[in-house]
């Protein structure tokens, strides 16, 4: 099959034409996302290739309909961006990567729990000025604190292992609880007691419209003063305007961010030079109990390479069958 790859960076090249060698498929690299505005760069294609901020919209899709794509083949989990009930009505089928590595997501996670805990972000910059002292890095133990999994699919269940590793108390929250979870100790309560009770809340929830602003000015309100608050899932479960009151009000006494609403103009992308015109993020980045990354949670060899072996393996099973083995569908979403 023809294939246009979007968003590719020289690391997606590497993983994708290792995946794709001897498989027959030609894989044709573009740096710039999909859109309106690039889908002329799809013409003779029988696939397309999208990653997270990849626009997947209704106009997408009848421009990439018309031109003969049949495949959109998602190098994400999430599929958020995608207009799914237009893709099934100009018969184009969507396939995903449903676990390339819940281990890199849940240990970023807790690298974002353990670096703004003890401060160690601010720490290094400390010593490479000569300034030794410890006043401003005061940290507190991890064992005993409650820590409240919001999404206990796959990233969910080895999030809380590592929390549970740690010492902490585990309540979680998800429409469909997680035996293995239960398992290990994790109490499954409401949102609003999870909200009500946790020391440290990490969000590894897909974006839906459930999900939509989760934590939003209400849930907030219910947190207890001075919560941790980790989201690795996607930018929008936050409601990022509440959280900078937050933030304000010392309701939220850290945020660790791999995600972020208006990321689409930002993440993936050296800005050094550049003037960032989004004034939302510039105040995030005023406060000292804040730390964000790039979008770099599924940042592993090992994600990549599933990443890359599952993406092929859809295209692959689509090209001899007509069917991707990990199709998404309006009718029935697979964890």
């Amino acid at each position: 099959m023809q294939i246009a790859v979007f968003s590719t960076k020289p690391y997606d090249r590497h993983f994708l034409d290792a995946a794709g060698a001897g498989t027959g498929h030609h894989l044709s690299y573009f740096e710039v996302r999909l859109s309106l505005e690039t889908c002329d760069l799809v013409a003779g294609a029988d696939a397309v290739c999208a990653f997270v901020n990849d626009e997947v919209s209704a106009e997408v899709l009848a421009r990439l309909s018309a031109k003969g794509v049949r495949l959109v083949a998602l190098r994400s989990a999430g599929f958020n961006n995608v207009d799914l009930e237009a893709a099934k009505r100009f018969g184009i089928t969507v396939a995903r990567v449903p676990s390339y590595s819940p281990h890199a997501v849940a240990e970023h996670a807790m690298a974002l729990i353990l670096a703004l805990n003890r401060k160690t972000h601010r720490a290094y910059n400390r010593v490479r000025e000569g300034n030794f002292a410890l006043e401003g890095l005061l940290g507190f133990d991890l064992s005993g604190k409650t820590a409240g999994v919001v999404g206990t699919g796959k990233i969910g269940e080895v999030m809380c292992r590592i929390l549970n590793g740690f010492g902490c108390r585990l309540i979680a929250y998800d429409v469909q609880p997680n035996p293995d979870c239960l398992a290990i100790g994790a109490s499954y309560v409401s949102i609003d007691e999870l909200l009500e009770r946790s020391d440290i809340i990490t969000l590894h929830c897909p974006l839906t419209p459930a999900t939509y602003h989760l934590i939003d000015a209400n849930a907030l309100r219910r947190m207890k003063h001075g919560v941790m608050l980790i989201n690795t899932s996607r930018g929008a479960v936050i409601d990022t305007q509440a959280v900078l009151h937050g933030l304000k009000e010392g309701v939220i006494g850290y945020l660790g961010l791999d995600v972020y609403e208006e990321e689409g103009d930002l993440f993936f992308e050296d800005l050094s030079s550049r003037f960032i015109d989004d004034d939302v993020f510039a105040r995030l980045l005023t406060f000292p109990n804040v730390l964000i990354t790039g979008h770099q949670a599924f940042f592993t060899k090992e994600a990549l390479s599933n990443i890359a072996e599952t993406t092929i393996a859809n295209i692959t099973s689509f090209a001899q069958t007509g069917r991707a083995l990990h199709e998404v569908s309006t009718e029935k979403i697979v964890r």
